[in-house]
Order: C-alpha cells, then sequence, then structure tokens
C-alpha cells in the first residue's frame, strides 16, 4: 500500500521511479528525497475528456503530478483521511474530496442521471456532488478527505444500506445506490430540516459516511 496513515489528518506515500502519483494542489505538506511536482492540467490518466470534477459549471480540481524517489506527506484543510484501496473495482468519490491516489488508477467522470435517471441527477444534488461525479477505476490506494471521522458499511447482497445524502462520501463495489424519500424521516432522527431524503445503496461492495453533514 502506498500510503502509510500518519494519524488522522495526514498520510506518507511512497514514491519510487517510474510511477506516478496524482494530488489534490496544495496537499503536500513535506517530502524527503528527489520527488517532482508538475502541475497536471488534463486531469491526471484518461486524458481531457476525463478531466476530474468536470461538471455543468466548468468546475475542475486542480491537480499535481508527483514523480521521482521518496515519499511526501500528504493533508489539507485539517480534514480527516480514509485510505481505500481498489482492487479492480471501481470508486465513486467528489473530486474535491480526492486528497491523493496511484497514477495507475484510471480516471472517469459519470454523469448522476446514468445511475437513478432523473432521480440520480436529485441526489447528485442533494449529495451536493452536482450533475457529475468522479470515478476511479483498477487496482490502487485512495486518500480521500473527509469531516469528523469515516466509517466504512460494508454492502452485502439482500442488505440494504440507507445513507443520510450529506454524509455520504464515497462508495466501490458492484452497487446500485438511488435516491428515496421517506417523510418525516429527519424528524424521526432529530434533525428536522425538512429534506426528506435517504440514499438507498444495494448489492455487493461498501459505502464510506462521514461523521458529519458538512460538505468540503
Amino acid at each position: 500500500m502506498p500510503f502509510r496513515e500518519i494519524n488522522s489528518k495526514m498520510v506518507e506515500a511512497t514514491v519510487v521511479p517510474g510511477q506516478k502519483m496524482y494530488s489534490q494542489r496544495g496537499a503536500m505538506l513535506a517530502y524527503r528525497g528527489e520527488v517532482s511536482f508538475t502541475p497536471n492540467i488534463q486531469g491526471g490518466q484518461g486524458g481531457l475528456m476525463s478531466m476530474i470534477g468536470r461538471r455543468v459549471a466548468g468546475e475542475a480540481t486542480p491537480l499535481m503530478t508527483v514523480e521521482g524517489s521518496g515519499t511526501v506527506m500528504f493533508g489539507h484543510g485539517g480534514h480527516h483521511i480514509q485510505v481505500i484501496n481498489l482492487a479492480g473495482d471501481t470508486l465513486y468519490v467528489e473530486a474535491d474530496r480526492l486528497l491523493a491516489f496511484d497514477g495507475t488508477l484510471q480516471q472517469g467522470t459519470m454523469f448522476m442521471g446514468s445511475q437513478g435517471g432523473v432521480m440520480g441527477m436529485v441526489r447528485g444534488q442533494v449529495s451536493g456532488q452536482g450533475l457529475f461525479t468522479t470515478t476511479l477505476q483498477g487496482h490502487g490506494a485512495v486518500a480521500v478527505m473527509a469531516h469528523g471521522g469515516v466509517i466504512e458499511l460494508p454492502i452485502v447482497p439482500g442488505r440494504d444500506v440507507h445513507v443520510d445524502p450529506q454524509a455520504y462520501v464515497a462508495h466501490h463495489g458492484d452497487v446500485r445506490n438511488k435516491l428515496s424519500t421517506a417523510l418525516g424521516w429527519r424528524d424521526m432522527v432529530g434533525r428536522g430540516s425538512g429534506e426528506a431524503f435517504q440514499l438507498e445503496l444495494s448489492g455487493s461492495g461498501a459505502v464510506y459516511v462521514q461523521a458529519s453533514e458538512e460538505k468540503l
């Protein structure tokens, strides 16, 4: 695993010759060795058409290409960090939550409407993701950011997981998700915000939930 967790808000990555890493700009805290950091205008592997975080509003999360030989410490904004290891599956995550990740992972951008049609787009707006979400696929590690720490909830066939859309961070695996309404749900759990939505995930994989409704 290229990431070593120093504490809940910092990770250390090992950079080796011939292999790239990508990080969010401004995320490098310190490094040792011969390491270079280059602005990446194409959003990493996948090219311009797969630019990370591309949305209707033209937003993008700027990346740095990290190369060389040494170790780099990453952290950003005092956010909690969760390391997620992918074994050939796909991670769905907001672009601005990505701290750093292996350059071997294939990046893409998925239209939220393709997951549940109109309700998929509604889900994107409710969860704060907008109309697009970022995908990372392959074998490698990803460090994502969250407020208040993260819990990993397994998703197994026949046992759906329901998540507050504002607390959703990311998910991976063969997972289907849809936004469902539950009148009075938030009132019952003491939120009382009037937002009666749940994110329902089913299939096989895992979902990552933060201990806060605050967006990055």
